[in-house]
């Protein structure tokens, strides 16, 4: 059964940076898109960021553009988020999982295999 698990959150100040991991056991997500999501205003997620199998499939929320950048490493079976000039308004907590269709990369109701999350704080 796969498994994700995120980690790297932590308190950082503002214009700060973090970088974020989400390590997959149990099966290869080499076959997979992977997406990060936070949560949005009524009890949904919002999509933040999203790599195909193919590296060169790439998408973003307009917020996060120029800021965060989304890289996997599949001999470690890992994704990563690389998270600059952090803003107040990035503090969630962050959710890596499995895109599982071939449409909608960007729609969170799209993945599962969700991981428990990772808390990113950041202060003003």
């Amino acid at each position: 059964q796969l498994q994700l698990v995120e980690s790297g959150g932590g308190l950082v100040q503002a214009a700060g940076s973090l970088r974020l991991s989400c390590a997959a056991s149990g099966a290869t997500i080499s076959p997979h898109g992977i997406g990060w999501s936070r949560p949005a205003p009524g009890n949904e997620r919002e999509f933040v960021a999203g790599i195909g199998r193919n590296i060169i499939n790439l998408d973003y929320a307009d917020s996060v553009k120029g800021r965060f950048t989304i890289s996997r490493d599949n001999a470690k079976n890992a994704v990563y988020l690389q998270m600059n000039s952090l803003e107040p308004e990035d503090t969630a907590v962050y959710y890596c999982a499995v895109h599982l269709y071939s449409f909608d990369f960007n729609s969170p109701r799209n993945y599962g295999y969700w991981g428990q999350g990772t808390q990113v704080t950041v202060s003003s």
